[in-house]
Order: C-alpha cells, then sequence, then structure tokens
C-alpha cells in the first residue's frame, strides 16, 4: 500500500505542472542520471592492497577482471542522453541577452559544486594531517572529482549553444556530422596513423557535441515520426558492433582500469556512434514515457529527481565512500572492499545498492537546497516557522513547499480540488512549487 502522505504530495505535484509541459524530456533525465549513479555504484570498488607501509585503497573494476561484464556498460554508460536532453532544453529556454543567460546557466551548475568542495577540501586536508597515505587519498579524491569533468564538458557546450542553435538552423539534424565527423578523423590519426595521444582531447568537445546537437534539432522539430529515430538505432549500433569487431574498440562503453584504449576518456567514434543509438532509444520510448508520466506517482518521482539532480549526480560517490569506509570499520565486507571477481561478487555488490541510496538521501537531505539561491527558494524552505496570508484566519493552510499533506491545494488563495475532484490541473502552479527551477544539468524551465 502507498502512503496517503506520498499520494497527496503526487496529486500536488500533478496539479502544478503545466498542462504543455513535456515530460518525457524529464524522464529522460531521470533515467540517464540513474543510469549513471547506479554504473558507478556497480564498476567502482574500492580493495585493501597489501604494500610496503601498510595496506592502501585501490580503485578496481569488475569489467577489467570480469571482461565478459562489458555489456552492462551498453545500459548504465546514459551521458549521450544528458546532453540530448541538455541541447533540447538549451534550445527551448535560451531567452534574453547571451551573457546574462550563460552567467544564470553557469551559477546553477557552479553553486553545488561549491558546496562539494566546501565539503572534500577541509577533509582532505584532513587526512592528510592524519597521516592517511597519499594512494589511499588519492584514490578517495579521484572517485568524488571524477564526475565533474562533465560538468565542464556541460558548461563549454552551454557556451556554444549560439554556435549550435546556428548549425542546426543551417542543416537541420545533419549538423551533428560535422562534429561526429572531426572524431572519426581524429581516431584515424591517433589509431592508424601514430599521431601523438593528446590530439584525442579535441574529442572531448566535439564527441558529445554530436548529442547536443541532435537535442537541438529535437527542439526544432526534427525527429516527429518512428522512421527516423529507427534509423539511428540501426545505424548507431551496427557502426559500433563494426568497430568493436574490425576495428579494435573496446566493448566496453566506459573506462577501464589498465585498458590501453577507453572509449570515454576522451570519446572515440565507438563512443560517439553508441550515443546515436542512445538518441534512437529515447526517441522511440517517447510514446512509452508519456504515457508512464500520466500517472501522478510516476511523475512525481520524476518531478522531483529533476529538481535535485546536480546534488544526486555530485553526491552519489561521497555516499558510496560513507558506506565504504563505515564497512571497512568492520572488515573486508563481500561487494565492499574484496576485490571483483566473478558473477558472485556482482550479486554480492547488487545487495549493497539500497544501503548506497540510503546514504545519498542523507545527502540530498543535507545538500539539496544549495541547487537554488535562497531568493528562489520557497518561503517553507526560508523561514523557520510557516507563514500565513495576511489576515487569514488561523485555520487556513500555511503556503509553502512541501504542501501540508491532506490539505487542499492552494493557489492565489483558492482552494484547487483537482485531486479529488479529478479536474484537469491548472497550469499555474502554487507558489512554492513555482520556486523551484528544474534540472541546471540540463537548464530547464524556472517554473513548472
Amino acid at each position: 500500500m502507498i502512503p496517503q502522505r506520498v499520494r497527496t504530495l503526487a496529486a500536488q505535484v500533478e496539479a502544478a505542472t503545466p498542462a504543455g509541459r513535456d515530460r518525457t524530456v524529464d524522464a529522460l533525465r531521470a533515467l540517464a542520471i540513474a543510469g549513471v549513479i547506479f554504473g558507478h555504484w556497480l564498476v567502482s570498488a574500492l580493495v585493501l592492497t597489501p604494500s610496503p607501509g601498510g595496506d592502501r585503497l585501490q580503485d578496481s573494476s569488475p569489467l577489467a577482471s570480469v571482461p565478459d561484464l562489458a555489456p552492462a556498460s551498453w545500459i548504465f554508460q546514459t551521458l549521450a542522453i544528458f546532453f540530448f536532453v541538455g541541447g533540447y532544453a538549451a534550445a527551448r529556454n535560451r531567452k534574453g541577452q547571451y551573457l546574462p543567460w550563460l552567467r544564470r546557466r553557469l551559477a546553477r551548475l557552479g553553486r553545488p559544486v561549491l558546496v562539494l568542495a566546501a565539503f572534500w577540501v577541509p577533509l582532505t586536508a584532513a587526512m592528510i594531517l592524519a597521516g592517511v597515505r597519499a594512494a589511499t587519498v588519492h584514490t578517495l579524491v579521484m572517485l568524488v572529482l571524477s564526475p565533474l569533468w562533465f560538468l565542464c564538458v556541460f558548461a563549454g557546450l552551454t557556451a556554444l549553444t549560439p554556435l549550435a542553435v546556428a548549425l542546426v538552423r543551417r542543416g537541420g539534424a545533419a549538423a551533428a556530422l560535422v562534429p561526429a565527423a572531426l572524431v572519426a578523423g581524429v581516431d584515424a590519426a591517433r589509431f592508424g596513423l601514430g599521431g601523438p595521444a593528446w590530439l584525442g582531447w579535441v574529442n572531448v568537445l566535439a564527441g558529445w557535441m554530436v548529442p547536443y546537437l541532435l537535442g537541438i534539432a529535437w527542439a526544432r522539430g526534427s525527429f516527429r515520426g518512428w522512421k527516423v529515430p529507427a534509423v539511428m538505432l540501426g545505424a548507431g549500433a551496427a557502426s559500433t558492433a563494426a568497430l568493436i569487431a574490425w576495428a579494435g574498440y573496446p566493448a566496453s562503453m566506459v573506462g577501464v582500469n589498465g585498458a590501453r584504449i577507453s572509449n570515454l576518456n576522451p570519446p572515440t567514434l565507438a563512443a560517439v556512434t553508441f550515443g546515436v543509438a542512445q538518441v534512437g532509444v529515447a526517441l522511440l520510448l517517447r510514446p512509452w514515457l508519456a504515457r508512464l508520466m500520466r500517472r501522478p506517482l510516476a511523475w512525481a518521482a520524476v518531478a522531483l529527481a529533476n529538481l535535485s539532480a546536480m546534488t544526486l549526480f555530485l553526491w552519489h560517490q561521497s555516499a558510496f565512500l560513507a558506506v565504504t569506509m563505515t564497512g571497512s570499520m568492520i572488515g573486508r565486507l563481500p561487494g565492499l572492499l574484496t576485490a571483483p571477481s566473478g558473477a558472485l561478487w556482482v550479486a554480492e555488490r547488487l545487495a549493497w545498492l539500497p544501503v548506497f541510496a540510503v546514504a545519498l538521501a542523507v545527502a540530498w537531505l543535507a545538500f539539496h537546497r544549495a541547487e537554488r539561491p535562497r531568493a528562489e527558494r520557497p518561503l517553507a524552505e526560508r523561514s523557520p516557522r510557516r507563514r500565513r496570508p495576511p489576515g487569514a484566519p488561523s485555520g487556513t493552510p500555511c503556503r509553502g513547499w512541501p504542501p501540508i499533506p491532506g490539505q487542499p491545494l492552494q493557489r492565489a488563495g483558492q482552494a484547487s480540488g483537482h485531486a479529488a475532484s479529478g479536474a484537469k490541473p491548472s497550469s499555474a502552479a502554487p507558489a512554492g512549487l513555482r520556486a523551484h527551477p528544474t534540472s541546471p544539468l540540463a537548464g530547464g524551465d524556472r517554473t513548472w
């Protein structure tokens, strides 16, 4: 049974959502977030390794010891969806002058990062002063910092949005062929002609520009039928398979410890073609997602996840480390501090995922408010005491977010009977919910 409090909250989120909002965009973003989080939790393994002077923690991966697990990376490596949705949102929501718009978007990315730094900088200094081995400190800090490369690339693509929109305006979705060709040329120079390794870093912007441009094309009306997405899926999957089978590209779509080539660091042509296939899948899933998002409970979960996307993204590795370090006080717990060696380890690690999720929920409670400046927060988050409208009788519910479960939804001083009567939700949101911006990862609308 689902608690009435949860159903009430879901009904209020439903009522606060504008009728014209494309919920599939939010659903795709939430799926991408979930893929990254669970993917990292499954392939990140900390192992105690004996060494002179005492044991040290070392990062390991089941993909290195069990290569047959590579297909799992095809499910959890969802970065192309992030950039695809990001391009869509940037094209739809860019308003006003360029520099103020860019400053607002970068500020939304920067605030949660500063909070993460404010936590980890002193903690790192404390570990060094306490005599923790340098190799262990390096391993821990790199696990925390590893997601930040994504934000740097996303910020760069955001800054290039006017150029990207101009390219799509001129060439439509085919504009994505330009950066894809650049990636192919760089790979040919690196792997075929013996070019310098640093040349691959050109692909960091060029490779992720491909789904970003496809997202902009989507926002401008491309991909209205199922045929083009189906071609993208088929051509992308076939190209990726050919590159793996005959061109020597790795099967894993994420980096593997000790591997000579990584498809992700920097992106290769295989990562690009794989991303095109993912975009095709995302577009083909839209009708199903649209039906699912009409269910209030499913939509509420997606909506609330999007409101805290940056917090979930930035703190999921810290949650993993918190559980791992706590477990280390007990011993080498199976699936937590043991070396990944086979299917048994994978089953043990799956059993730990709910514990990681609980730790992430605690981090969310502590840090999610950093995603919005104080002026943008709803009244209930800015004041320790809930306020009533001036002159209202003592029984009037307070306004703010979250609404009081069991009380009627208030909008502009009037009760809304959407949840009880089944009437179509109004496009105007309550004051508290309207104050929430959507995920800065994709730069969504400022109102619901």
